[in-house]
Order: structure tokens, then C-alpha cells, then sequence
């Protein structure tokens, strides 16, 4: 884990692990009918919304993005990382047959997983491009929405990719993501964990920092709309920590899921001096 290729890597082989397992399998976890593991232990009950697709609930998020985007009917909405397509399809249903949803992943097993489950249900304005979301494969003011649920903290250049979303974004555009972040260091033996960055935590930002490299990429009107903490089980945590260290570290508990919205100016003039 000393380099970014290294990190993606070991995230690819995970996250194509979890998209060729039954949803029994990778799912179980958020039911509490077996051991936890740490990537799927932070998701929230999708249930209630129009949209929703069991088959394409892996449990892997860890917030409610479209809660809070505001996408209206014709809106072409992108979400970043969608594994299996489960915030594509709840979007899908704000934005109607006259929007368009394009989901981006790196993951070659769940962009087969995505497409199988919208060519199941008959989507024709739902589509999933493969690509890295440090450049994503779209044009340049194409989206009016932009969520992502639980995906940044697995990428090793956050400012890259807060960049590419206000370059994809339309002018006036805005974006709802939810993610993990700290408010304080993790220790090293969770900071070295394989398993801990792949399950979003140790590639986690601090919260401030996450703030100011959104405000640093141009974005507007920044706000938390949600945050709440995620306890780490110790189940999990007693397989890197000492007793006292797990104790001292569950004390502190410094890490947080936030669903933070941006706005790109409608001048698109990146926040010039003088500008906005």
C-alpha cells in the first residue's frame, strides 16, 4: 500500500469480489446474520424509496445521496462508483423518463452487475461507462446533478476528483455525496490495514480538509446536510488493535459518514478574485 496504483488495485480486487457474490453473501453483514466486514457495515435502509432495487443493494453505502440532490424531472444525474446501480435506479425515478442517468465505476464485475439489472427492469435512459472518477469519462457540463455514495474515501486524489465533478458539471449544477471522514487520525495499524481501505475508512479524509478541497475545486454554498458516527465492531477492530488501544481508540471514535451538497457557480468562472 505505498502507492496509488497499489491502493486502487487492492479496492478493484474487493469491490470485483463483492459483485460476483449473492446478495445473501455480500449483504449480510447489514443484517447482522454474520460476522461484520467493515465495507458493508455503514449502509442505510434504501426500502422506502421509489426505485429501489434489491437486487442492486450490495450494503455498500453509507448514506442517502438522492435524499438530499434535489434532481428534478429531465435531469441528467451521474453517480460516481455505483457498483450495482442502486442510487442510478433511485434516481432514476426523480428524474423520470425524460432525464438521463449515467453510472461510473471502476469495476469491470459491477458494471456487468449494473447492466444486467437495468436491462432486467427495461431502463433505456440508464447507462453504466467504466472509467477511474479522477477522470471521468464524460464531457464537460454534462450533468445537472452529480451524487456518489461512499466512493471518494477509496480514491488517493480526493482534489482530483472534486475537480473533475465541477468540470462535469453544468454551470449551476450541484452535487450530493455521501461519505466517510475523520475528525481525528486513525491509528497505524488501521491506517495500514488493506481491508480498512477498501472498506472506506482508512483512505478517509479528515473533515475539514475534505471541506476545504471541495471549496478549493470552485463549489459554492458547501453544506453537511447529514452526519452521523459509524462504530467500527470490535469484532473488527481486535484484529488490528490491543485491548487498550481498542478501548482508547472506541473512546475517541473519530470516524464520521457525512452527505455533503455543492453548488458550481452558474458564471463558471471558478471563483476568480472579483468574480463571484
Amino acid at each position: 500500500m505505498t502507492n496509488e496504483e497499489q491502493i486502487k488495485e487492492t479496492v478493484r480486487q474487493k469491490y470485483s469480489e463483492i459483485a460476483v457474490q449473492d446478495k445473501e453473501t455480500a449483504s449480510c453483514c447489514s443484517q447482522g446474520s454474520c460476522s461484520p466486514e467493515v465495507y458493508n457495515m455503514m449502509n442505510e435502509n434504501y426500502n422506502h424509496l421509489d426505485g429501489y432495487n434489491p437486487d442492486a443493494d450490495l450494503g455498500l453505502g453509507c448514506g442517502l445521496p438522492t435524499q438530499f440532490a434535489k434532481i428534478k424531472k429531465g435531469d441528467t444525474v451521474i453517480d460516481l462508483g455505483s457498483g450495482a446501480g442502486n442510487d442510478c435506479f433511485v434516481a432514476r425515478a426523480e428524474t423520470g423518463e425524460a432525464g438521463k442517468v449515467i453510472g461510473i465505476d471502476f469495476t469491470p464485475e459491477m458494471i456487468k452487475k449494473a447492466r444486467i439489472n437495468a436491462e432486467k427492469k427495461g431502463y433505456n435512459n440508464v447507462e453504466f461507462r467504466q472509467g477511474d472518477i479522477e477522470k471521468i469519462p464524460v464531457t464537460a457540463a454534462a450533468a445537472d446533478v452529480i451524487v456518489s455514495n461512499c466512493v471518494l474515501n477509496l480514491v488517493p486524489n480526493k482534489k482530483a476528483v472534486f475537480k473533475e465533478i465541477y468540470r462535469v458539471l453544468k454551470p449551476g449544477g450541484h452535487f450530493c455525496i455521501s461519505d466517510v471522514v475523520l475528525t481525528d487520525e486513525l491509528p497505524d495499524k488501521l491506517k495500514e490495514a488493506a481491508e480498512m481501505y477498501a472498506g472506506c475508512v482508512a483512505g478517509a479524509s479528515h473533515k475539514n480538509k475534505y471541506i476545504v478541497d471541495i471549496y478549493s475545486a470552485g463549489f459554492l454554498k458547501v453544506k453537511i446536510e447529514k452526519e452521523k458516527n459509524i462504530i467500527i465492531p470490535n469484532e473488527i477492530l481486535s484484529n488490528y488493535l490491543e485491548t487498550d488501544e481498542l478501548e482508547n481508540f472506541k473512546k475517541e471514535n473519530p470516524i464520521l459518514s457525512i452527505t455533503v451538497t455543492g453548488l458550481k457557480p452558474s458564471n463558471d468562472c471558478n471563483c476568480n478574485p472579483g468574480c463571484c
